[in-house]
Order: structure tokens, then sequence, then C-alpha cells
């Protein structure tokens, strides 16, 4: 399989948009495929963007595509992706993270509104209420559509950046919202993809659009907070000069904005993380920070006893996904780009840099940002300790070899003589994955003596070099090779696999992959 990956390279594929190749007996039948009452572990974290293949697999009631009839698999998932999927959880939460930064505002009477496009909807939601789903008393979302009609958004620089911007400024001259919040996604989601010019035209958008708001926040006397959840296209190559599509281990500014008159440019301390970023919100609307937050207010004194910014209780939070902070200008596409806005900005305004990274938000040491780390972190004004960081800390005291859910699927297996199906990411590296997960599970499938073991590989290339996935899926051969179990079946783009926006025409083609349907 991992030949016939670099046989689709060769023919114009790349890792994350692979048709599905499915793998087939001397007589040229599919074989390894998903049947009823089979269990599969879908090891994927993170979790928003394995919802709907779930779905395809295990839900009795299903009217987005024609299915097999009798046809429903029994899965485990690898955490929870979401309450609604009747599956076992091996890392089920840990518990729900309270007093976030959009239920301490909640709580306090203040009206709020988030504006974001689609495609970053989940993160000022889920992710940042802390993993809660359902929206707090007087908390509103303006969810702009994103286009559907490109493939990838490099054909669109741009995205509803205009249509983002437009319902901010709305938003911003209603008295009724004390709390706007904005997320501007070019950065981080053109930033995957290798045209750099299209990733230079979202930097320039962004940069552009922050000027609009931001000048629209004074004019309707909003303090605005500026800061992004994690790095990307500011570190755009790996040492050998091979592009670099992934998000990145830099820290990102973080920038106050007055409506009116400047403060002194001393008011913030350095030295932050982005567990500082609700708390320093609360601080500046005179709101008690509490104490669950253990994140630290940025400012130095209050700036209600300054008299520029006296009685300034309305604010601003602006997310520029993606934009990371690196003084280096080679390889920093940021730098590279005209950014006048976000120039002048930290030129005349209080900032600083915050660590959105590692272990300051939750990950492990030297790993880089993500957009669930990030997002989550920016809300909760806490660390919280990741589930890689969980998962890996189970592998290594061997309580993951021992999960009662991987156990469940796998004593299911062998006593019914049916196949266990490992599903998910194969990377080195990802927010949603890692391949060290995939080889405990294999090990463990070994040690429970289960017979056959059918794998189906998801490619992505995002922070990993070209042509990455054939040399993981390589890996992944000579794993099961050694182990004297496993067979890889099916290879796919996360594209098919992984969508989050009901593009079910995207899901049947992996689904039919996965089932031979």
């Amino acid at each position: 399989m991992a030949e016939a990956v670099r046989a689709s390279y060769r023919a114009g594929k790349e890792d994350e948009l692979m048709e599905p190749i499915v793998r087939v007996d001397r007589d040229g039948r599919p074989f390894g495929r998903i049947g009823n009452r089979e269990c599969v572990i879908f090891y994927n974290i993170r979790g928003e963007r394995e919802v709907e293949l779930s779905q395809t697999l295990i839900q009795p009631a299903f009217a987005h595509f024609q299915r097999p009839p009798g046809l429903l698999a029994r899965m485990v998932t690898m955490i929870e992706y979401s309450r609604d999927l009747s599956v076992r959880v091996a890392f089920p939460p840990i518990a729900k993270v309270e007093d976030t930064l959009t239920h301490v505002l909640s709580r306090h009477g203040i009206r709020q509104v988030k504006v974001v496009e689609s495609e970053k909807a989940i993160h000022v939601s889920y992710f940042l209420n802390g993993k809660n789903a359902d929206p707090f008393p007087l908390e509103e979302k303006d969810v702009i559509p994103s286009d559907r009609n490109v493939t990838t958004f490099d054909e669109l620089p741009q995205m509803a950046i205009a249509e983002v911007t437009e319902a901010l400024v709305e938003k911003l001259h209603d008295r009724r919202y004390g709390f706007v919040l904005g997320n501007f996604a070019n950065v981080d989601v053109v930033g995957h993809n290798e045209d750099e010019d299209a990733v230079i035209q979202a930097i320039e958008a962004v940069d552009r659009h922050t000027g609009i708001v931001v000048s629209e926040a004074r004019k309707a006397g909003v303090l605005t907070v500026i800061t992004s959840d994690h790095g990307s296209v500011e570190k755009r190559y790996y040492p050998d000069g091979a592009i670099d599509t992934g998000h990145s281990d830099s820290p990102v500014p973080f920038i106050i904005i007055p409506a009116q008159g400047i403060p002194a440019k001393d008011i913030l301390r350095s030295g932050g993380d982005l567990t500082c970023v609700a708390p320093t919100i609360l601080d500046i609307m005179g709101i008690p920070i509490p104490r669950a937050m253990t994140g630290k207010s940025l400012l130095k004194r209050n700036l209600s006893t300054a008299p520029a910014t006296a009685h300034m209780t309305r604010a601003l939070l602006l997310i520029l996904d993606g934009w990371g902070y690196r003084p280096e200008t080679s390889g920093n596409l940021i730098a590279e780009a005209r950014t006048p806005v976000m120039d002048t900005l930290i030129k005349e305004y209080p900032w600083t840099w915050l660590a959105a990274a590692g272990n300051a938000v939750g990950m492990p040491e030297g790993s880089v940002g993500n957009s669930e780390s990030g997002h989550l972190h920016i809300g909760a004004g806490r660390r919280i300790p990741s589930d890689l960081f969980r998962i890996d800390e189970a592998i290594l005291d061997g309580s993951f070899s021992r999960n009662p859910s991987f156990l469940w699927a796998m004593e299911e297996s062998r006593s019914r003589n049916l196949p266990l199906h490992l599903l998910g990411i194969v990377s080195f590296y990802s927010s949603h994955g890692s391949l060290e997960h995939l080889f405990a599970l294999m090990d463990t499938a070994k040690r429970e003596r289960v017979e056959k073991v059918y794998i189906h590989c998801l490619l992505g290339r995002r922070g990993e070099k070209p042509e990455s996935g054939a040399l993981y899926v390589d890996k992944v051969e000579k794993k099961a090779a050694e182990l004297g179990l496993g067979e890889v079946v099916t290879v796919m783009g996360r594209y098919w696999a992984m969508d989050r926006e009901e593009n079910w025409d995207r899901v049947e083609k992996a689904y039919r992959a996965l089932v031979g349907y």
C-alpha cells in the first residue's frame, strides 16, 4: 500500500486530497472492509472532524446517503467526539471545564456575540467554552458560511472575511453587546496549502480587515484585544528547505487598543501565555477573575484608573487564527507580506507576546500549537492537560494496554472470530493523532491474541514534509510485518474522511471505501 501511495504521488495526487486506495486480493476483490457488528477503534483525537464519519458507521437512523441495509459497526473512539454518538470512549473527558470566559461573562449578565466563519465555528464555541457544546445564557453566535465551491482555500484566500468584518462592525455598534469576539480564519486555513502567493494574500486580507474592525471598534467606544491561537506561516520551512504547511511552536502577539487615547506602553507585563487572555479581558472589563482561572492578568495596573480608558467596559477580542510572532524574517511569510495595520498597532499600542505551544497549552514539551488547544486555553484561562498528553502518559505507564474499552473491542473480535479495524490518521504528529497510538493498539491486539487486524489509514500533510504519507504507511506495514499481525487495507486523504462542514459527498466516498459498498 505504501507503493500504491507513491504511485498516486506520481499521478499528481497529494496526501490530503488523495482518492481512496483500496487493497484487493489476487482476484481483484477488495478485502478488509468493515462488516456488520465488527469492531472499529477510531483512534483519532481532537474530535470535531471525526463525528460525521462515525455517524455513517454506527447510527441506525441516517439519511444523508444510502448505506447497505443492516450494516452497523460497533465502535470505540479514543476520546469523546460527541455525546450523541453511541460508542465506547477510551479516554473520556476528565471533567467539565467551569468558569470559562464565556461562562463568567454570562454569569455577570453580559450579552456576548461571537462572529466567525464556519470553518472555525466550533473553535469559538465548543473549544473556547471549555468543550461545552451548549451555549450559555446571553451567548450568541453569528456563523458566516465558508464558500463550498472551492476544493481548498488557496483558490479563495480572502475566504469570507469581508462578510465576517461586516457582521463584526454591526455588532460593535450594537450597544446591547458588552463583549464581542471575532475570528479571522484565513492565515491558518490558507496556510495549510503550499501556494505561497495565496498565503500572502490571506495575510494581507487579515491585516486589512483588522484595520477596519479596530477603527470601527474605537468609534463604537469598544476596547480591542488582538491575539492568536497558534503560529503557522511565520515559520514556513523545515531546516532542509522543504515547505512546512503545518502549525508552529512560535508565540503569538497580544495587543491592547483602547477606544480613545493611548495608554502608557508599559501597562503589560511579559512572559505570559494563552491562559492569560481570559483573566486580562475580565480585568479590563472590571469583572472579578474566578479562582479556577490560574492564568494571570497581563495588566500591570487597572486600566480603569487611566483617564483615557475610564468607564471602558465593552470589549472586543479579535483572534487572528494562525498568526504567529517570529522576529526573524527569513522564511517568515508574515514578514514578507504587507502588513501596515499590524505594524502600526505594534508600534503605537501596548503589546507583548504569549506562549502558544507545548506545555503552555497542555501539550507535550516541544509540540506545536493547534486551534483546539489554542482556543481552549484562551477561553479557559488555565492549563488543561491535552488528550495527546494523557494518551502518551498512558502508553508510558502501561495503562493504555489495559484500557477497558480497547480490551472490550479486542475480546469481542477474538471471541466472535471477527476482524478488528483500526481507523485513523497516520502521522508522526498531528493534532488529530499520532502513529505511536496506532502502534500501541497493534501491540495490544497482538498481546490479546486478536487473529485479524485491518488498518485504515488517513493521510493529511499538515506540518509534514511532501509525500510523507507513503513513509508513514510504509512504517505501518513494517510494524505489521514485525508483529505478524495487521494489514493496511485502505488509504485515503483526510479531505474525504474528516469533514466537519456536512459535505456528505466527501464522507460518502470515504464510507464506500471503508465498507466496500
